[in-house]
């Protein structure tokens, strides 16, 4: 049995990404943006999404694939670089 064991156990995988921006006002738009909090996470996912300072701080956990774990990972940095691009657009205009 490798150290991974079996990929089709549920497992507890936690993470926690801290973003920091050159100001508050920006890291609480990119917070706003981003925050889960109007959409309803599936079983067994778990993310909170804080302002602290010029810092975002997201934190991730879930009881399921890696896979799965990556994806949304890979979502919230997508949504974050969404958030981050119409923020500088609207600052030159």
């Amino acid at each position: 049995m490798s150290w991974w064991g079996n990929s089709c156990e549920a497992k507890r995988l936690e993470a926690t990404i801290t973003l920091e921006y050159e100001d508050e006002k920006t890291a609480e738009a990119v917070a706003k943006a981003v925050s889960p909090d109007n959409h309803k996470a599936p079983t067994g996912l778990s993310i909170a999404t804080t302002r602290k300072q010029n810092s975002v701080i997201t934190k991730i956990a879930m009881e399921g694939k890696i896979s799965t774990f990556i994806a949304t990972i890979d979502d919230l940095l997508f949504s974050v670089s969404i958030a981050e691009k119409t923020l500088k657009t609207l600052q030159k205009g």
